[in-house]
């Protein structure tokens, strides 16, 4: 009998583990279209400039659009998403991904494009909150640097999704067809009906339902999850939410938090600093700011896509095993080399091929660094009560530093990226020194014992 009991128990387990995994790819299906719309854009910038005769400033605008979209997105979806549970919310996120996509297939002018772009912003923006939070929510402290760099990967999927699709696009339809572009922002309709629908089958964040006193079924959707102790680990979540119940969202400005969120914030801001998003927006223009034709310019967006997803999995495979700080201090130095080697190579006008390493190695930092760990440190960093909330500033202030470095970018890169890679060299120093001062190490740290130690809770 104890026999039988334990191939049960480990049974269980072994569900438990295919639900939680299942349930963090799902909610994940948001940041895999966060990353299809971030890139999708990059094929279609030479056409729409030519279609509607935009200059450098209004090319800026229309790929900035849709970060416009990602300010209101993360700004707001912190409240709903506190009042009606992360699952809701993940719903609607489909649908705007939906309509955005069908209304940039069929725009009927600049402004139209601009909307629905703006509209798959909104999307974006609440993706990039709710999706990491509700991972971090479900999962065990031994598994959870892995889940949540489940969101980063689909992020990084989707950005290779979009550059193959584009490639795709052009190659069937031609690089020049008219209706190139629109087919290039209408195939995303295709996941984001998948999430949507997919959307409907995951259970609710344990930690939510706490919060809103539904403690039984907060220790159904643990044990579901394969939780050893779902009963023990709904008291030290209901322990850690009791002095902070009566804050609501105010209590975001209470200044016990403010270690935390200056720490969120830091990584934040870097996380838009280390230039990435110039890099992935305008893939295909840098290329051919470096000789490339059309057609060769988005196959070499497809190989920066590959790299970006083989550097995000080896990060995947190193974040709960050497730790968080570790990856952000090594990839500050291999992207202070990169940038580098970018500024230099338009500087002088060094031979193409060049430029191609200095994008691997600027795409490949981020993926190792940057981009699995800010999703993972910053929920890991804000505390329970206030996760959704701070969560959505911080995200507040990576779209707005992504406006920038968006809209900036193609002005600056006009007559050279020397200048604009240089910068992004100077801030990964800043951010070495300043994570090797101030971050702590949270890898294998449950979150309300993380609390405790950035003096959170006593």
């Amino acid at each position: 009998m104890g026999t039988y009991s334990s191939s049960q128990g480990q049974a269980a387990q072994s569900r438990g583990r295919a639900v939680l995994l299942t349930s963090a790819i799902i909610a994940a299906l948001g940041s895999f279209l966060f990353g299809f719309d971030t890139a999708v854009i990059s094929g279609t910038t030479e056409t729409l400039r030519d279609l509607y005769s935009l200059s450098d400033s209004m090319k800026g605008f229309t790929v900035s659009s849709a970060l416009i979209g990602t300010l209101f997105g993360a700004l707001l979806v912190g409240r709903p998403s506190d009042w009606w549970g992360r699952r809701p919310v993940l719903t609607v996120l489909a649908v705007l991904y939906f309509v955005s996509a069908v209304g940039c297939a069929f725009a009927w002018d600049w402004y139209a494009l601009l909307f629905f772009r703006w509209i798959g912003g909104v999307a974006v923006g609440g993706a990039s909150v709710v999706s990491p939070v509700y991972i971090t929510e479900i999962a065990p402290a031994r598994r959870r640097g892995l889940l949540v760099a489940v969101s980063q990967l689909n992020i990084v999927v989707g950005i290779l999704a979009a550059y193959f699709s584009n490639y795709l696009v052009a190659y069937v339809l031609g690089a020049e067809h008219p209706a190139a572009w629109r087919w290039m922002f209408g195939i995303e309709a295709a996941p984001a009906a998948v999430f949507l629908l997919a959307s409907l089958l995951i259970p609710e964040s344990p930690r939510w339902l706490v919060k809103r006193g539904n403690r039984a079924q907060a220790e159904m959707v643990l044990a579901r999850f394969g939780h050893e102790a779902p009963l023990r680990e709904v008291d030290e979540i209901e322990q850690s939410l009791k002095s902070e119940r009566s804050g609501g969202y105010q209590s975001l400005l209470q200044r016990k938090y403010l270690k935390p969120l200056l720490l969120a914030g830091m990584i934040a801001a870097f996380n838009q600093l280390d230039g990435i998003n110039a890099v992935i927006y305008y893939t295909a223009d840098i290329f051919r700011m470096a000789g490339a034709d059309k057609a060769g310019a988005l196959m070499q967006s497809v190989i920066i896509g590959v790299t970006n997803l083989v550097m995000t999995v080896l990060a995947m495979i190193l974040i709960d095993r050497v730790g968080r700080k570790s990856l952000l201090l090594a990839g500050s130095v291999t992207f202070v080399m990169s940038h580098a080697l970018a500024a230099w190579v338009f500087h002088t006008h060094a031979q193409g091929w060049i430029v191609i390493v200095a994008m691997m190695g600027i795409v490949g930092s981020h993926a190792y660094s940057q981009g699995a760990v800010v999703w993972v440190i910053i929920n890991e960093l804000l505390p329970n009560a206030v996760r959704a909330s701070g969560s959505a500033a911080a995200c507040f202030l990576i779209w707005l530093l992504c406006i920038g470095v968006s809209w900036t970018f193609p002005v600056l890169a006009r007559e050279s990226g020397a200048p604009a890679f240089g910068f992004f060299a100077v801030m990964m120093l800043v951010q070495f020194f300043l994570v090797l001062k101030y971050l702590p190490e949270t890898k294998g740290i449950s979150l309300e014992e993380l609390q405790k130690r950035l003096g959170v809770e006593s």
